[in-house]
């Protein structure tokens, strides 16, 4: 046991930095290569400056100290006036260093931000997330873990560097003050790192991880309570988001608690580990001192010169709390970047997937669907063909997969057999129940998802007469104004507004999905007589025996994987 367990800490330090290296590569290699790597470039240098100003703080520290304890006036006033010469030319550097740092962090935070919004929004992978249960709060780890990432990844990298630097420079002035001290600091600096990262490693990464997991759920449980804030008011649900809530703040709080004690004993160490070089260098150089060997000024040299290379040596034990964080951060990224490369949930071996080609019309080809975990089938071999101009309407249960079969034609949902075959989504409109209503103006709304199109006021005016929303100027105040709208708006004024889209849209096929569910029969039927008078060819799922006559066809779907089709003029009513 004892051989194995320092051979699973190397494999996992090396996992972390390969899984480090491959999410940092890309902004390094590709598009902005050339002028991050300038930045950097110049950033080193200013480091290299930075370095060599602290070399010489430390040298004038000791000589002004010699000057005081010699009493010796002229040396002291002219060590004076050089620290104050360089001090000015050193001040500019140190402020370039940070501000370049920061710089070059939101740079990178920009690219890496649009790298995984590029990844996440690809193939409706956003919409794949919801069904893996080992990504959580995919937002989080965007405006979250991202900016971390960068921030810290330089702020390390450069800390790093600056200890190299510090170590090369200011090992010479203490070798030739004193051999003895170097032997020490190296030995000490060695049993300092083996005791952080054996006893303090893996504890704290895991920790740190799971905090970072648990505030975000600890936020997203708010952020819940704001979007659904009317639902949770009519259902006087108060106690019961108020006791989620807590729960969730609660794993927030214990597993800090954990956190907090397993730093208490780094904390321990880290102190104690370094109050004792405070006083090491005295005993050690003191006899040559008192001796008058060496002046007192060489005395605070050496000091600072062991604190620096210290510093540089237990650069990662001085770190390592915010170096653990930094760890979990990166396993939060690596397997979200790994989640939009991995095959989807139709490639698993106990089921297969829906083929889809491009057609004209929209056709059905002995398609059985099934729930994406392939633990339930929901339709058995389908057979249909929809015409343009001859509508189909799908009846049945709740529950039986009508909306599942509107997904597997949209291709969101993939786990089953056979083949769809359909026009290309540009050419096809999907309204779900709810409809979606996004943040910007009232032209916006009526023209999503394609908002650049030219479409002038009294177009949009017709449509809005037509879905009956003649007000909706008047309480929007213009086509530009810029509301919420899905509060603004009551749920059959979002749909009937989500029915113009497909007026000024003209798709090939619209797919209604209990689009119009919200309103009076009434307002239903003008908006299907609207919708017929379009070019679209009409899919819905309804539960209306009132739109029978705007349909050709009607698939009912029984429940238990068995279906019917019919002529809409046999059916007789929606049970």
């Amino acid at each position: 046991m004892a051989k194995t367990k320092p051979q699973r800490t190397k494999n996992f330090d090396r996992r972390l930095w390969r899984r480090f290296w491959n999410i940092a590569k890309p902004y390094w290699f590709l598009d902005e290569k050339w002028t991050s790597r300038g930045l950097l470039a110049v950033l080193i240098l200013l480091l290299l400056g930075r370095t060599e100003f602290t070399v010489l703080f430390n040298q004038l520290s000791g000589e002004f100290t010699s000057a005081l304890a010699a009493k010796d006036q002229a040396r002291f006033w002219r060590s004076m006036r050089v620290f104050g010469i360089v001090l000015v030319a050193a001040v500019p550097i140190y402020a370039f260093y940070y501000y370049l740092r920061d710089r070059i962090a939101v740079s990178w935070r920009r690219w890496l931000t649009h790298h995984f919004l590029g990844k996440y929004f690809k193939n409706r992978a956003y919409y794949e997330l919801t069904f893996n249960q080992t990504i959580d709060n995919p937002d989080q780890r965007i405006s979250g873990d991202i900016n971390t990432f960068t921030q810290k990844s330089l702020t390390f990298l450069l800390e790093i560097v600056g200890a190299g630097l510090q170590l090369v420079a200011f090992s010479g002035i203490l070798w030739a003050i004193s051999k003895p001290l170097v032997l020490f600091l190296v030995g000490y600096a060695i049993l300092g790192t083996l005791v952080t990262f054996g006893v303090f490693g893996k504890p704290l990464i895991g920790l740190n991880f799971q905090q970072l997991r648990r505030e975000a759920d600890f936020r997203f449980s708010l952020i819940r309570i704001r979007e659904n804030a009317e639902a949770i008011a009519f259902y006087r649900g108060e106690a019961r988001e108020g006791a989620h809530v807590k729960q969730r703040f609660a794993e927030v709080f214990n597993n800090y608690k954990k956190l907090i004690r397993r730093t208490l004993g780094l904390n321990l160490f880290q102190y104690g580990y370094s109050f004792v070089t405070l006083i090491f260098p005295c005993i050690i150089i003191a006899p040559r001192v008192l001796s008058g060997e060496l002046e007192v000024g060489r005395v605070v040299q050496a000091a600072g010169a062991f604190a620096a290379m210290l510093s540089a040596l237990t650069v990662f034990v001085e770190n390592f709390e915010a170096l653990s964080a930094f760890a979990a951060g990166i396993e939060r990224l690596h397997t979200f970047s790994k989640s939009f490369t991995r095959q989807p949930a139709a490639d698993a071996k106990s089921g297969g997937t829906i083929a889809r080609l491009e057609h004209p019309r929209l056709e059905l080809d002995r398609v059985t669907l099934q729930t994406p975990n392939y633990q339930r089938t929901l339709i058995t071999n389908v057979s249909l063909a929809v015409n343009t101009g001859e509508g189909l309407l799908i009846v049945g249960a709740s529950g039986g997969g009508k909306s599942s079969l509107l997904r597997a034609i949209a291709g969101l949902w993939s786990s089953g057999s056979g083949t769809i075959m359909r026009p290309k989504l540009e050419q096809m409109l999907f309204l779900p129940q709810r409809p979606y209503m996004i943040l910007g103006t009232l032209r916006s709304q009526l023209l999503y998802p394609i908002i650049d199109r030219d479409m002038s006021d009294e177009e949009l005016r017709q449509v809005l007469q037509r879905v009956n929303l003649p007000d909706i100027l008047d309480v929007c105040g213009g086509f530009d104004a810029e509301l919420d709208f899905a509060k603004v708006l009551s749920i059959g004024e979002q749909q009937r507004l989500a029915v113009a889209r497909v007026l000024l849209t003209k798709p090939d096929y619209a797919v209604l999905d209990e689009a119009t569910s919200a309103l009076d029969v009434e307002n239903e039927e003008r908006l299907y007589v609207q919708l017929n008078a379009t070019s679209s060819t009409v899919v819905s799922v309804a539960h209306r025996s009132s739109l029978l006559k705007y349909h050709k066809h009607v698939l009912e779907v029984v429940g238990n994987g068995s279906w019917h089709l019919r002529q809409a003029k046999d059916y007789t009513s929606i049970e």
